[in-house]
């Protein structure tokens, strides 16, 4: 693999970017991404459904410590998968000081991912984690660099204590991870910590570190990483608010336009020579899905794009078929829309949907859905009166997030995320009233994009054909002429 890779494929959603989809990329020689949250509830639903194709077992049979392995396949694999209709089964959910099965679950479940998307090829891969998801943290990038990602990326927030915590387990030392606590005092202890000689049976394996990457949204974000980080950040990705999933907040007073959507303005705007100026490498994204844009990033000294869009409607990744058809024909006639919601997060980030009837995003059925909160990824950490910590979602009942010292304008518009991205790729709930949990499809601006990777009379793609297009430009002259960004 060259040093540095022109396309990163981005980290999207819960198992969207799966281990097949970014095996299928890193085998191009470009950097193929898995997305790290929420592994341990999709490890679950993977055994729960009998494993089939026998990849989590492939996985499992490669964990360096086969007893933990086995404890985790004997507790949730399902010989011939879970009866239709019957509910998933859900692991306890995250807390500061996690139960020691909820720790070995993470490792466990982001070391399989990561080894099957190494596995059968010989370039790097890399994982993707939420800052705002804090409480797995310690545990998965552990597993992970088990596995021996190349790569970490990490955005949704300011993820200056990451790169310590890669330095201390490559050193095979315990890390700490300063939990964000609301209402906490300055001088409160909420350090989470990890020690990997508490969960390993004999001499700590010798780990590489993998190569950080912080993914921020303004050149301020960008120095301030470089500056305060608590270990050495190798590289930086730019993502404009064109870009799907969770979008930077605009700087300044926030401003919604006639349909209800954030205003971003000059301010939001990356300066590319200052960027370049910074020293280390940088990746371009949130609109660079064609090769027009990659060859513009390329002349303006950026290392190259990283793309999500594009690949998440590939054969390889794990969006629902039926999802990933109607978006395609969507495409193909123009007709795809896409909708910043300023509320959906519970993390108060603007959260871009897909606007598809019968999904979450339609009012109708967000309004039937009964809330409930039984992933908890999203929770805040809070200071009880009593000194300890609590934690809340703004997706869960309304009285139960209020009593919970919660205001209640916050729930407003709010949507359960972690049920919904499980739903996008085929692993959704089932409730007791036999109701079914509703997807939500995050996605870029650039949606209607897509068409462009499909060739004629076909009606699907592969990561192939997304990589060759992008970088089918790449030999031409320089040019000084911009691209032509998707807009809001």
């Amino acid at each position: 693999m060259m040093q540095f890779p022109k396309i990163i494929q981005g980290g999207m959603g819960v198992g969207v970017s799966n281990w097949r989809l970014a095996n299928a990329v890193s085998k191009l020689g470009q950097l193929g991404v898995v997305s790290g949250t929420a592994l341990d509830s999709l490890f679950v639903r993977r055994l729960a459904d009998g494993d089939p194709g026998g990849n989590m077992r492939r996985g499992l049979d490669a964990f360096p410590f086969p007893e933990m392995a086995n404890r985790i396949w004997e507790e949730y694999y399902v010989s011939g998968g879970k009866a239709e209709g019957k509910p998933y089964p859900l692991p306890p959910m995250h807390q500061r000081r996690d139960l020691r099965k909820v720790v070995e679950l993470c490792i466990v479940s982001n070391f399989v991912e990561v080894y099957l998307a190494r596995d059968g090829q010989k370039n790097a891969v890399g994982i993707n984690f939420l800052e705002k998801v804090q409480m797995p943290h310690l545990s998965s990038i552990y597993g992970a660099m088990l596995a021996g990602v190349g790569y970490v990326l990490m955005g949704a927030g300011i993820p200056l204590h990451i790169p310590g915590v890669l330095d201390a387990f490559a050193a095979q030392q315990p890390a700490e991870y300063r939990l964000a606590v609301i209402g906490a005092a300055q001088d409160a202890d909420t350090a989470m910590r990890f020690d990997p000689a508490d969960y390993i049976d004999g001499p700590l394996p010798v780990l590489d570190r993998p190569r950080f990457l912080a993914i921020v949204s303004s050149n301020t974000l960008a120095t301030t990483m470089l500056r305060r980080a608590s270990g050495r950040v190798d590289g930086l990705v730019i993502e404009s608010p064109t870009a799907g999933g969770h979008n930077a907040p605009p700087r300044g007073k926030l401003l919604l336009n006639t349909a209800g959507e954030p205003v971003y303005g000059e301010r939001d705007q990356v300066d590319i020579a200052g960027l370049r100026a910074l020293g280390v490498p940088f990746w371009l994204a949130g609109g660079y899905g064609n090769a027009k844009s990659v060859r513009f990033a390329l002349d303006q000294g950026a290392a190259g794009v990283q793309v999500g869009t594009a690949f998440a409607f590939t054969r390889e990744s794990g969006l629902r078929p039926d999802l990933k058809q109607t978006l395609i024909a969507q495409a193909t006639t123009g007709t795809g829309e896409v909708f910043t919601d300023p509320v959906a997060s519970p993390t108060g980030f603007p959260f871009k949907v897909a606007l598809l009837q019968g999904s979450y995003s339609d009012p109708e059925v967000a309004a039937a859905r009964t809330r409930v909160c039984d992933i908890g990824l999203l929770r805040e950490s809070y200071a009880t009166p009593e000194g300890k910590i609590g934690y809340r979602c703004s997706a869960e009942p309304v009285a139960n997030y209020v009593a919970k010292g919660g205001m209640v304008e916050d729930t407003v518009g709010r949507k359960c995320l972690c049920n919904a991205l499980m739903a996008n790729i085929g692993y959704q709930q089932v409730r007791k009233d036999g109701s079914v949990e509703p997807a939500l499809v995050t996605i870029g601006d650039d949606l209607n994009t897509v068409a462009q990777f499909l060739a004629p009379g076909r009606t699907s793609y592969s990561a192939a054909d997304v990589v060759a297009s992008l970088l089918s430009l790449t030999a031409d002259a320089v040019t000084d002429e911009e691209p032509v960004y998707a807009t809001a």
